[in-house]
């Protein structure tokens, strides 16, 4: 079971004289980067709701948009008169240097964020709790959305395992072979350079014993192999983040497909170890998406 850290989580609701809408985006990301537009009624509690969706949603990069609309009768409002003067001030300043209309602009300064506050609006401590549930409402929605594109990540990686056994159990087959065309290449060699009656038989089957064993891939292939398996357990586990892992274990596979290649010494078996090299590849690439 795969997540992927690509996704869209949405909840809305109302709690007393408020609705409160939660959106969540979530890209890939190598760690958990958040970046949240919040109401100023929220700001207080900035630091709980970053724990909250990094404790859901774990990596990615990550984008929070909050916004709160009230209902019902009209509350109390303040005006924020050293924000106003501030903002007025150098706005008059430009308009006179520009020679323009200043006619309009204290209207157009009241617009602006936190100009006018409602003086007595803060955030209960019972509207908290159940604004917390939004939330996670709209983590758990991502987390589907996460899911479900998860799950057409695990089918393609399974697709690149195949792919890659197949080339490991054709480069079996052609092992056998190999040796052989190794021992021939250079008995060969040695009957044309020093000729058939002028070498020592016996010590050409040691030094082709030493030779070979040297080039031998039963090893990284058995490796592959264990790769490849605990690769499919992982896949099965529970756990939800499980993309660094997997990454890791990649790597691995990396290693033992390199080593064959460098051992192979046979065009058959090159051709096999360039697929598995291109599936790897694309495996890696997916992975990048992977919780």
């Amino acid at each position: 079971m795969l997540y992927s850290m690509t996704g869209y989580g949405r909840s809305e609701q109302t709690i007393g004289d408020k609705t409160f809408l939660v959106e969540l985006r979530s890209l890939n990301g190598k760690q958990f980067d958040l970046r949240m537009q919040l109401p100023a009624l929220l700001k207080p509690f900035e630091f709980d709701l970053r724990s909250i969706i990094n404790e859901g949603l774990e990596r990615g990069s990550v984008e929070c948009f909050i916004t709160i609309k009230q209902n019902g009768v009209a509350k109390p409002v303040s005006i924020n008169t050293e924000l106003l003067k501030a903002y007025y001030n150098s706005v008059v300043q430009v308009a006179d240097d520009l020679k323009a209309d200043t006619q309009q602009v204290l209207a157009s300064i009241l617009r602006l964020p936190e100009i006018i506050v409602n003086s007595s609006e803060i955030l209960e401590e019972k509207e908290w709790e159940q604004f917390q549930v939004v939330l996670k409402e709209a983590i758990s929605d991502l987390n589907v959305h996460r899911l479900d594109e998860g799950k057409s990540i695990e089918t393609d990686m399974l697709l690149r395992l195949k792919n890659i056994e197949i080339q490991s159990e054709a480069i079996v087959v052609l092992e056998p072979n190999r040796r052989q065309k190794v021992k021939d290449n250079l008995v060969k060699l040695l009957e044309e350079r020093v000729g058939k009656e002028n070498y020592d038989t016996n010590r050409l089957e040691q030094e082709l014993i030493y030779y070979i064993e040297r080039i031998d891939i039963s090893e990284e292939q058995v490796r592959l192999k264990n790769h490849i398996k605990y690769f499919k357990t992982i896949l099965g586990e529970m756990e939800k983040s499980k993309g660094k892992k997997l990454s890791f274990l990649l790597q691995e596979f990396g290693r033992e497909i390199n080593t064959t290649g460098s051992k192979a010494y046979d065009s058959e078996i090159q051709k096999c170890v360039v697929l598995m090299k291109d599936e790897l590849e694309k495996a890696k690439e997916q992975v990048l998406n992977v919780l």
